[in-house]
């Protein structure tokens, strides 16, 4: 047992930087198994938007039947509130409590209204399912407050984490431990989505609610052991509120940069155009293709290990200096292809195809991300870091949050219309309004190409500072 265990100390130090990318973000301070503790926090994220974007949006819309519209207007609910992030960071910076906590308290709720969320939310769906008469409605706003509550708790939770291990980290680790936590996300959502997918594989309410309920434990048992003794009580902390500047100022003047608004629109066009489809794939698998619950959930994790492999594609392409607007515009292009397999796949039958466009739309969606979030960052002047990346977040969570709800209103009404005959025999089929959906999000996307082209070359905007690299410690939460 010796002669194993040295060989095991041998092995590790043989190891370096490149087969351990976090291992330099542990310090004396807070070392490696706290880190790998503390984000824990972000795998319980990425399992709750698993649950709800990859899974339950199917379950509601092909096996439950409740219109397309609504269920994306609950499942729109997390991101529409994802602006108010930045009032709760506000308040985890001045929060004052007896024992002296800031984040823990946050932390605390964020898990709570998790846990509360997903604990209601399968009687929501079971009245759903068998709804008594006249009581149709009550059930759906039961469903939208558990959806709410979750999407409440994953914001106030992410925000507070992060913020803490910001506080935790030094100066110089702390890229490398917001990183830690943003791949600990996507991990997330690619073990969920795998594991709901087996779970699923034969479906059935009963099932259904066992996974719910069982995710629910997960998630309060995983934020509970992130949080376990990660800040230090401090009884003489007094520490005054930051100062409040005048933000209209502030935003003003950083509006006013050359292509800045330009920047934006980009932003927002791309993001719709990437999203309007989220709730609607894995419907369109089990509608149209006759996958099961299980394969239409396996979806999620196609579509985040797209986006993994974009971001260490990425990371390469930015290090040699590629120009961050073009690495944009060719998430751009790789979505049109990607949207192409998706729509391509109903009437050839082949599911292969529609998991390729899945995958495909994860790395076309990570490429412009990176690509519009190095934009961000060069935009940045005189420590004005927090707005133009606050810009950048807001308007993609809420351009996402926007496009979710409206891909799903797009899909029920050209639906409707379709089925009743409205658009001509050769077009009433289900297959109709899916693919209107995805038709337009390839406009947006050609919408996006010709914005983006003035900023090509642009000093400021596409070509990054020197001393700046690019990870995803960069992502605001």
């Amino acid at each position: 047992m010796k002669q194993l265990r040295k060989l095991v100390v041998r092995l590790a130090s043989s190891l370096d930087a490149r087969w351990m990318p976090f291992a330099d973000a542990a310090t004396p301070d807070l070392p490696l198994a706290r880190l790998l503790r503390l984000s824990l926090f972000q795998f319980s994220i990425g399992l709750a938007t698993a649950l709800l974007v990859g899974t339950l949006n199917r379950v509601m819309i092909v096996e439950l039947g409740v219109p397309a519209w609504w269920v994306a207007l609950s499942v729109a609910l997390p991101l529409v509130s994802a602006p108010l992030r930045a009032l709760i960071g506000f308040r985890s910076d001045t929060h004052r409590s007896a024992l002296g906590l800031r984040r823990l308290p946050y932390l605390w709720v964020g898990t709570l209204l998790l846990f509360g969320g997903l604990a209601i939310m399968p009687f929501g769906l079971l009245a759903l399912s068998e709804p008594q008469p006249g009581m149709l409605w009550v059930s759906r706003i039961g469903a939208a407050l558990a959806f709410l509550l979750v999407g409440m708790g994953m914001q106030v939770t992410q925000t507070a984490g992060l913020a803490l291990a910001t506080d935790l980290a030094r100066p110089d680790t702390r890229p490398r431990v917001v990183a830690l936590m943003y791949t600990m996300l996507l991990l997330g959502l690619v073990c969920s989505g795998t594991l709901f997918g087996w779970l699923l594989a034969d479906f059935t309410p009963l099932r259904l609610v066992q996974v719910i309920q069982g995710s629910a434990l997960a998630v309060a048992l995983l934020n509970l052991n992130a949080l376990w003794k990660q800040e230090a009580l401090n009884r003489q902390r007094a520490a005054q509120p930051v100062a409040q500047q005048e933000f209209r100022v502030e935003w003003r003047a950083y509006a006013s940069r050359p292509g800045v608004l330009r920047f934006l629109w980009t932003v927002g066009l791309g993001t719709c155009a990437f999203n309007m489809q989220d709730i609607i794939l894995e419907p369109y698998g089990g509608q149209v293709l006759q996958l099961s619950v299980g394969a239409t959930s396996l979806l999620t994790a196609l579509t985040a290990a797209g986006a993994l492999l974009s971001f260490a594609l990425a990371a390469a392409a930015l290090s040699r200096g590629v120009d961050a607007t073009r690495l944009a515009a060719l998430g751009a292009l790789a979505g049109m292809p990607a949207f192409a397999l998706v729509i391509f796949s109903a009437p050839m039958g082949a599911p292969h195809l529609f998991r390729a466009g899945a995958f495909l739309i994860g790395v076309g969606s990570g490429l412009f991300s990176v690509g519009t979030l190095t934009m961000a960052m060069n935009l940045q002047r005189d420590g004005d870091a927090g707005l133009a990346l606050g810009a950048w977040g807001a308007v993609q969570a809420t351009a996402a949050g926007a496009s979710v709800a409206a891909g799903g209103m797009l899909k029920d009404v050209v639906g409707t219309l379709a089925s009743a005959g409205w658009l001509g025999d050769s077009l009433s089929s289900p297959v109709t309004g899916y693919s209107f959906v995805y038709h337009i999000e390839m406009f947006l996307l050609f919408a996006v190409l010709i914005a983006i082209g003035p900023l090509a070359g642009r000093a400021g905007i596409s070509r990054p500072r020197q001393e700046q690299k690019f990870g995803l410690a960069e992502f605001p939460g």
